[in-house]
């Protein structure tokens, strides 16, 4: 059966992600991609890629705004600056972006095509009727500004595309997978998300057949100057279509507009299992990881919530707010970037990552464990509220490299100068 695999409806946020965030999600990203690659294939990295739930936490963990928009314009960005220069290596490749860059997916796809091999036309036509689709079978009121293809040597992909609506403030990304794929046109979707706003025509809805080919028909038989003469018919089919609500259910993100994040966007047991499986269980069962200079406990419970995207099967994406616990945000929500911790992640996903490929699986099989852990211990612990926790971070945030889009954080008031306190 043919599936869209589903979709978000997101604030629309304007501005453009800082070159030092940037560069970092560049790392992160393919760091992480290869860690999923290693431990469960391409096909499953693509797979994850077509969920919304988890492509938004993707974002969230690497220190984009949790919930806005901006989260699928940088994440495509960074897998293809990252995923590029390993397209060798992996046999994934990255095509598309926002605007100009959008419309030359189908000659990059034909490009990468006559390297690699594959039938880079065919995927070429692909990429234009997704587009297509999203921009004219369904008519929902959103204009498409960004398309992003992600396709492996062995022809499988991924499609990533957005679009906006101006006058609500909104954003719709849609996101398509190939497997399984039999049709463009009758239920293709892996997922759309996005908040009902009224009536959407939905022409590749399996129920439309009969309109798409009645279109066909009148346009064969009666051509365009008797069309508007039949439109009286449509009327009474469109009211008995309307009684028959039963579709499955694609999977379906919304983002609220509120900035900061809230206990409402969090399960606090899965929080509380991450950093629980941090203080308690990192210094004395993963030495593996400490061993890695410069690694404290700030950074394994990061990296608690990074071994969960590695890992964490799709039920477990529900909150993506969660994961911006991990880095923190560009805006400061919850809290400013730690660049010290989100470097030691990156360092120590390298370190794992390099010595899996040599066969020294010792620190990725650490990871493993460590979200294992987080996974029992949010059983049975509790912990602070919320506000406490991100309360502490922007307490130590000037200690930890804090900064955000309004520049580097500054010690909180009151608080004793490092130089001092060390004196002291």
């Amino acid at each position: 059966m043919t599936q869209r695999s589903g979709s978000a409806d997101l604030p629309l946020h304007g501005g453009r992600v800082p070159k030092w965030l940037g560069d970092r999600m560049t790392r992160l990203g393919a760091v992480l991609c290869q860690a999923i690659v290693h431990h469960y294939g391409r096909d499953e990295l693509l797979r994850r890629l077509a969920h919304p739930f988890w492509f938004q936490s993707f974002g969230a963990v690497m220190g984009m705004d949790w919930h806005s928009s901006g989260i699928t314009t940088s994440v495509i960005g960074a897998l293809k600056r990252g995923l590029t220069p390993l397209s060798g290596e992996l046999g994934i490749h990255v095509c598309g972006g926002r605007g100009a860059h959008s419309r030359k997916t189908p000659h990059e796809l034909e490009m990468i095509g006559e390297r690699v091999g594959f039938d880079g036309a065919a995927l070429a036509t692909a990429s234009r009727l997704v587009a297509k689709v999203d921009s004219a079978a369904v008519q929902d009121g959103f204009d498409l500004y960004l398309h992003g293809f992600i396709v492996t040597d062995d022809s499988r992909w991924v499609v990533v595309q957005q679009g906006m609506n101006g006058d609500r403030r909104q954003a719709r990304r849609y996101h398509w997978l190939s497997e399984g794929l039999k049709s463009f046109v009758d239920q293709p979707h892996a997922a759309i998300e996005g908040e009902r706003q009224g009536e959407i025509v939905n022409l590749t809805d399996h129920r439309a057949e009969a309109s798409r080919s009645g279109q066909l028909d009148l346009l064969r038989q009666l051509g365009p100057d008797r069309i508007v003469h039949e439109f009286a018919a449509i009327e009474p089919a469109a009211t008995e279509a309307k009684r028959d609500s039963a579709q499955p259910m694609l999977p379906n993100l919304v983002m609220p507009a509120h900035h900061d994040v809230r206990e409402s966007d969090i399960v606090m047991r899965r929080l509380h299992g991450n950093i629980s499986a941090a203080i308690e269980s990192g210094p004395t069962d993963f030495p593996e990881l400490l061993l890695v200079p410069g690694v404290g406990a700030r950074t394994v419970r990061a990296l608690a919530m990074v071994a969960e995207v590695v890992h964490g099967a799709p039920c477990r994406f529900s909150d993506p707010a969660r994961f911006s616990l991990a880095h923190g945000g560009k805006d400061r929500h919850p809290f400013p970037v730690p660049l010290k911790v989100y470097d030691e992640t990156i360092a120590v996903m390298k370190s794992a990552v390099a010595k899996a490929k040599l066969g020294r699986e010792e620190e990725l099989a650490a990871l493993q464990r460590l979200d294992g852990q987080a996974r029992r211990l949010e059983r049975y612990v509790t912990g602070p509220r919320l506000k406490e926790i991100v309360a502490g971070e922007f307490d130590q945030s000037h200690l930890l490299g804090g900064r955000s889009v309004f520049g580097p954080e500054p010690p909180p008031e009151g608080a004793l100068p490092e130089r001092a306190k060390k004196s002291g």
